[in-house]
This record gives C-alpha cells, sequence and structure tokens, in this order.
C-alpha cells in the first residue's frame, strides 16, 4: 500500500511562490529578524495549512530553534501518578503553565536501568535535548549527570532544593522555614510549653528546613521542646501514650505520612485531637486535607513556578542563585506556604507536674 507522501517546506514554497528560505525562517522564528512582511507570513502558513504540513521539531531543535518543547524527568518512578499521588499537585502545576505559555509537554520516561533508576544520560547522550529545557523532579538526583548537564548549557530547573558541588543549580521550593513561625505562634498563643517535634528518618532539605525553622521561631516560646526522629511504624499508641505522660500538651508531625502514622496511634490509644493532645502537620496530605490542622504545601504553585523559571532560564535572563538578577531572582524566591488552620489546636489538655530540660533531641 503507497502511503501519501510527506509536504515538505519545498511544497510550501511552491505554494506561497516564496523561496525556501523564506519558509525555513518563517518556520525557526526568524521572521522579524530577516523582515519578511506579515503578508508573505500568512501566506506560508496557509499553506503549511492547505498541504498538513507538520514541522520536524527535532530537526529544528538540532539546528539551534526553539522546540518549543519543555522536558518533564524524574530520577525516579513516579508516573503514572493517582489521584493521592505526592508528585501529581506538581505535574498539574507544570501542565497548567506549559498550556498558558503555549508549550507542549515532553514526559522522558524511557531512561530506566536495570537497577530501576532513570539516567539522562544511558544512551550516551542526552535525550532530553529534543526538547528546549527541562524540569527535573524526584527525591533522587545523579549529581554525575546533573554536573554534566550544566556543563553541557542545558537548561533545567528542579523542583525541590538541590545541591551539587560547583554547580549552580537553579530551583524552586516552598518557604518551609519561615512558615513555621506561625505554627510556634498557634501553639504558644493556646499555652502550650511542652511540644514533641516528630521528625522523619529521611532528612531532605525540607525536612532539614523545617526543623531549623522551627527550632529558630520555638526560642522562648516553649519550656519543652523534644526532638524525636522516628519511623512511621514506631509511632505507636505506646510511644503517644509515652509523650502525654512525659508532659506533651502538643505533637508536631513534620511530614504527612508521620501525621498519618499518629492518627492510628491516637486512635488505638484511645486519645483525641484537640481533646487530650494538639497536633499539627507541617506538611499537606496529597489524599486531601488530612486528619490535623497543617500547613498547606503549595505543590501546584511551586510547579507553574518552575516553568517560569525554566522559560527565564532559557531566555539566559542570568543566574537564579545570583543577587541582583531580577525577575531571575524574584522567581526563584521560595514560595510561600498558608499558615495552618485551627481545627486541631486548643489549649492544653494536661501540664506535667515536674520539669524537664529545655531541649531534648532525639536522633
Amino acid at each position: 500500500m503507497n502511503r501519501p507522501r510527506i509536504p515538505r517546506q519545498s511544497d510550501i514554497a511552491r505554494l506561497a511562490g516564496v523561496s525556501q528560505a523564506t519558509v525555513s525562517m518563517v518556520l525557526n522564528d526568524r521572521a522579524g529578524a530577516n523582515r519578511i512582511p506579515e503578508t508573505t507570513q500568512l501566506r506560508i502558513r496557509e499553506a503549511m495549512a492547505e498541504l498538513g504540513y507538520v514541522p520536524n521539531i527535532a530537526a529544528q531543535s538540532l539546528r539551534g530553534g526553539r522546540s518549543g518543547l519543555i522536558g518533564v524527568h524524574t530520577f525516579e518512578r513516579v508516573f503514572p501518578t493517582a489521584p493521592d499521588d505526592y508528585y501529581r499537585e506538581f505535574l498539574n502545576g507544570i501542565e497548567e503553565r506549559a498550556v498558558e505559555s503555549g508549550l507542549d509537554l515532553v514526559l522522558f520516561a524511557s531512561t530506566r536501568k536495570p537497577d530501576g533508576t532513570r539516567s539522562i544520560y544511558g544512551s550516551g547522550s542526552n535525550r532530553m535535548r529534543l526538547a528546549d529545557g527541562a524540569i527535573i523532579l524526584g527525591f533522587e538526583k545523579n549529581d554525575d549527570e546533573i554536573a554534566r548537564l550544566a556543563d553541557e548549557g542545558f537548561p533545567f530547573v528542579f523542583i525541590g532544593h538541590r545541591e551539587v558541588a560547583g554547580v549552580a543549580i537553579p530551583f524552586v521550593t516552598a518557604d518551609y522555614a519561615a512558615a513555621m513561625t506561625p505554627v510556634v505562634r498557634m501553639l504558644a498563643s493556646a499555652g502550650h510549653r511542652r511540644v514533641t517535634y516528630l521528625a522523619a528518618p529521611l532528612r531532605g532539605f525540607a525536612q532539614r528546613e523545617r526543623l531549623e525553622g522551627f527550632e529558630t521561631a520555638a526560642t522562648g516560646a516553649f519550656e519543652v521542646l523534644s526532638v524525636d526522629v522516628r519511623d512511621t511504624a514506631d509511632v505507636t499508641a505506646d510511644w503517644v501514650t509515652a509523650q502525654l505522660a512525659a508532659g506533651a500538651t502538643a505533637i508536631v508531625a513534620e511530614t504527612f505520612d508521620l501525621a498519618r502514622a499518629l492518627r492510628l496511634a491516637l486512635d488505638s490509644a484511645g486519645f483525641t485531637a484537640p481533646a487530650d493532645v494538639s497536633v499539627i502537620s507541617l506538611d499537606s496530605d496529597p489524599r486531601g486535607e488530612g486528619p490535623f490542622s497543617h500547613v498547606r504545601v503549595p505543590r501546584r504553585a511551586m510547579g507553574r513556578r518552575a516553568v517560569e523559571l525554566l522559560l527565564a532560564v532559557i531566555d539566559g535572563e542570568g543566574d537564579p542563585s545570583a543577587s541582583g538578577s531580577g525577575s531571575v531572582r524574584a522567581l526563584a524566591e521560595p514560595v510561600h506556604c498558608d499558615p495552618p488552620t485551627s481545627e486541631t489546636v486548643g489549649a492544653p489538655a494536661r501540664q506535667a507536674a515536674s520539669a524537664a530540660s529545655p531541649l531534648t533531641i532525639a536522633l
């Protein structure tokens, strides 16, 4: 069976009555620089529509032109995402902003290696070169590949704070540290003086920034701040009972999965919040509002900001990590987190009879 011949630029030139070079300049967004009249550009585009011509995006990219594509890459498996998946709101924000900007998204998902991790250079070259730039997300990263991307000058942006020695990485993050101040203020205003901070064993930037921000804001606000790093499996009814017996009147859960575990432990122990203990989660649960008062992490807004920052990097508007770089610097500022609501925060149900040390850290 004979397939219809794919139309070429020479066909467009013949139909529009112009040279093939003129067609090429219009297709590669160089019409303005070469003073091609609007009427001529219109004839070329009408000819493209009549012939059903689709530009060869890969060829345009290789020639140094803009493809109008933005890549999305992860070093771990996050696709496809369920409605309650942690990464879903990031991806929704990326898609929204890309559509608003008239851009297409390319998901680089064929980069998986035998060990389950993913590689940008699995085929020996940068597979993301098809796109004008890429947004990288996920907890995992490959420092060598990130450094190689930077050396190549390929535009990329991380969602989440990332650092690689010797590489200025543009990234979008939430202002986790600043979000701790209203949490401490809410607990202190309710009368809490003995607080347990339930921390995650995996100490990424977000976890470290939350704890550092909380400790800074808590200076002088509490009599006792106990920081307990604990797996979700170890957040049990016995653990909750021990915290309350030691005098804690409020528990702060660092992540949404710890908050889920804490809810089960409270139920098992026969306690409720805030009747028996006040609880605040420092992370919003992707399943919904979650069982406790919580800090709302702006995941969708971070996805949108990542697209905006990537476009600025592609346009060469400066180093996002440098001061005084105008709009790029503003785009790189952390995204504001909404303060927590107060549903599970109330006056202390009980106070310890004996004094305790002002700070206990279990690491």
